[in-house]
Order: structure tokens, then sequence, then C-alpha cells
């Protein structure tokens, strides 16, 4: 009998480890057959996002709590083993407000960018990571140029949501932007200085020791948001890109495009067959519903790594409910070719609320009124995979004839199989997954998720 690893999250009791899987010759028809000779994309690693508000809540905390959640967020072999994050070029939805790295009028040059405002917060948020990470691999993307480089004179290109609250980011009727436009001034002078911009983004963090590996030009480049955003068409992408790409491949640094949020796999085609961009982009990063994206990217562009870039990102309840689809969305995007999978905001307060009023989840929420700390359901979840599937393991797929056909499979490079799978019923269920000659049997307790790690051999 060949030990397996088991271990189960429930709604109530997260992370149990539990006997009682086997592995032996089959019995009868298995639940799925896990495909071992058909290894599909390398999983690059997982991840979340360096913001503001997220370093500002862990900072409520002691000392010695933050850095145990950080080791456990970080330190391989402990607990979420992240090893590929995202960080904002400049402010995003969860920075503490609006700033960009130059705001003087018409600076083409430059002479006054400056990244200071981020050694309050993203500085030392990052620096905390890599004590326990040394390796860690960052990218980056904005969510608007600096004011002046956009056709509006705004940070934003849309007036706050209702659902959001009494939120007033002071933008004009003139200054409303709209999907389908470019919003960023597409004359070489500003196309250039904006690729500068990015150059000296990169340049001022290798100086910390923070490398910057690949960037992405715009976060979600069709939405005009009442935040900070910028909207671009392909073919507005398509003229930056062309002038990014040398400037970053000049340092070594990667162009995604993305990040895409719309299920339209042409807008990201439009890029890739122009002369002048298609060369210089190395992947695609999808979020939101650019996941109906993904299957025929992946079926067009196979070569091309996909990266999922931000988990939809809740309501600031961190519920069971929000874990449970947070599993269809992995499911997803790996089962389509994804080949890293980000969490959003690593840690929020209670409540979860940005500087423009939406409530969002988090990993951690931290009570400010007890400065004490929790891991969310969603924490919980995104363990059962990434602590145990390393960087490098190959997604496989698996094959029902019964109709259960919930679960994932990777294979590692040590040959060790990790199997995660949600039982998303109110019983429990028998299950067995047929792994080469030898069946892996066991009852899946009611409404849970589980991960098998069978070694190698």
């Amino acid at each position: 009998m060949v030990a397996v690893r088991w271990v189960t999250t429930t709604r109530d009791d997260p992370w149990r480890e539990r006997d009682g899987a086997t592995l032996a010759a089959p019995a009868g028809m298995p639940s799925a057959f896990v495909e071992l000779d058909r290894p599909q994309q390398a999983v690059e690693g997982f991840g979340a996002s360096f913001n503001e508000m997220g370093w500002d809540a862990l900072a409520l905390l002691d000392a010695g709590d933050r850095d145990a959640i950080m080791r456990d967020l970080f330190e391989p072999g402990t607990g979420l083993n992240l090893s590929l994050c995202r960080m904002p070029v400049a402010a995003n939805d969860f920075s503490r407000d609006w700033y960009s790295y130059d705001e003087v009028e018409g600076d083409l040059a430059l002479e006054h960018f400056s990244i200071d405002h981020d050694h309050d917060t993203l500085v030392p948020f990052i620096r905390a990571a890599q004590a326990h990470r040394p390796d860690l691999r960052l990218w980056a993307s904005p969510w608007s140029p600096p004011t002046w480089m956009k056709t509006n004179g705004h940070y934003a290109a849309a007036r706050p949501h209702v659902a959001f609250g009494d939120v007033d980011n002071g933008i004009r009727d003139d200054q409303l932007g709209r999907e389908g436009t470019d919003m960023f001034r597409l004359d070489a002078p500003h196309l250039e200085a904006y690729a500068r911009y990015f150059g000296r983004f990169v340049d001022a963090y290798a100086e910390l020791g923070i490398p910057i590996g690949m960037v992405m030009p715009q976060n979600e480049f069709n939405s005009a948001q009442p935040f900070p955003s910028c909207t671009w068409t392909p073919e507005g992408l398509a003229r930056f890109v062309a002038v990014l790409g040398p400037e970053m491949a000049a340092r070594g640094v990667d162009v995604f495009l993305g990040t895409l949020e719309r299920p339209d796999d042409a807008l990201v085609t439009r890029v890739l067959e122009d002369p002048s961009a298609g060369s210089w982009v190395r992947g695609v990063g999808a979020q939101w519903a650019g996941k109906g994206a993904v299957p025929h990217l992946h079926h067009d562009h196979p070569d091309l790594p996909i990266y999922q870039t931000e988990q939809e990102c809740g309501d600031g309840l961190n519920d069971w409910r929000y874990a449970r689809h947070a599993w269809t969305l992995m499911k997803t995007f790996f089962t389509h070719g994804a080949s890293a999978y980000m969490y959003w905001n690593i840690a929020l307060l209670t409540g979860g609320v940005s500087r423009w009023g939406w409530s969002q989840n988090s990993l951690v929420v931290v009570d400010p009124a007890t400065r004490t700390h929790r891991f969310t359901h969603e924490y919980q979840l995104l363990k059962h995979v990434s602590h145990c599937v390393a960087t490098g393991a190959r997604v496989v797929p698996t094959l029902s004839y019964t109709g259960f056909e919930n679960q994932l499979a990777f294979l590692n490079p040590d040959g060790s199989l990790v199997l995660v799978v949600h039982n998303d019923g109110a019983d429990p269920v028998d299950v067995s997954y047929l792994i080469g000659d030898r069946a892996l049997a066991a009852t899946l307790p009611a409404d849970s998720f589980s991960t098998f790690v069978v070694p190698a051999g």
C-alpha cells in the first residue's frame, strides 16, 4: 500500500490532515482517469498583488505577527509558496489615493520622475516578502499613465458607481472616457516618454534590489473606471508596444499583453498581428471576463504563456460562497492553458473598502479595532493548490465517464502527483481516480476541498 498525503478543508475545519486515502489495484469504474500521458502547460507560479492598502493593514499588527504572515505567504514549503507576484506602476484602486511618478505637466524629458512615494508602502511590502522569498519574481502594470499624458487630463475615466457609496473623484463631463477609444495621447513624443517612464520605473526598483521581470502596458484596457484607469484600442496598444518593447528588451524585461478583461480574443490577436508590435509580446494576461477569451487564445497560440492576472475580487465578506466561486475560476484558467494564477489583495482591513469605495476580499483580514488578523477561506483554497504544486509542474487532464469532473491534477517535477478535488454536495461522496495501473480511493467530506499528494513511483 502506497502512503498518500490527504488534506481537507471545510467551512469550519480548514487544512486538516487525514488518513483513509488508499492507492491500490482498481476495483471498478473510477470516478475519473488521470491522463498522465497527456501533460499540458507548465505552471510558472502562484501569486497575489502588492497594494498600498494591503501594507497599511499589515502595518497595524505588531512586527512579529506581520513577519509570521509574510513567512506563511512566501517562505517555500511553509504556507502558500507565493513566488510570482504583481505590483502596480504608481497608483491603482487600492492605493491610498491617486499619484503617478511624474505629475509635472509636459515633462516629456521626465526630469521630475521619482518613485519616492513608494518608499512608505510598496517598497517595504515587497522587501518583507523578499526576506522570506529572495527569488520572488515580480511583474507590473499601470492603472493610469500620468494625467498629462492622457487626452482627458484626469486619472479616472468615469464617475463613481452608486454601489461604491459617496466617493467623489472630481471628474467633469468633458473628461469622461469610454470603451473602444484611446485615452492616451498617441503622438510620438508622448509614446516615447511613456516607454521611458516604464524604463525609469524598472531601473529605480532594480537599484533597490527589486527586479521587475515583466510588464503589461495597461490594467483592463477596455474599462473606463472611476478609479485610476485608461482605455486603449488594440491599435493604440500596438503603437505603444512597438515603442515599449525595445525599451524593456534593453533591460531584459518581457512585455505581456494585458490585462484583458473582455471575452474577446480579437482584442489580443489584433496586436499580435501588428508587424511593429507582435514580435515584442511574450505572453498574455487575462482576468475577470477575459477568461472567456483564454480557450481561444490558447488554441490559436499554444506556445504563448497565459497568466490569470487577478482573481475576481469579491465583496469584502470573504465568505465560503466566494471561495467556492474562486475554485471555478481556478478550474477554468488551468483547464484552458493558464500557466500562472494570481490572487488580488494580499491583506485588507475588515470590510476591504478601497479608496474609491469598493469592498473586496483578501487573503488576510486585519481587524483595526483589536489589531488582530485572520486567514480567509480563499487563503485556504489557494493553499490547497499552491502549497503542493511546485514551479514547473505540468497540468494533467482528467477524463470522467461517471460525471464527476470537479478536480484539477498536476504532475510535479519530482514525479509526485497533486490532485485537488471539490465535493460541492451536501453529503460525503466516495471517489476513485485511476492513476496509471492503480486507483486512489477516498470518501470526500461534504462541501469540502481535498488535496491528495501521490508520491512518484
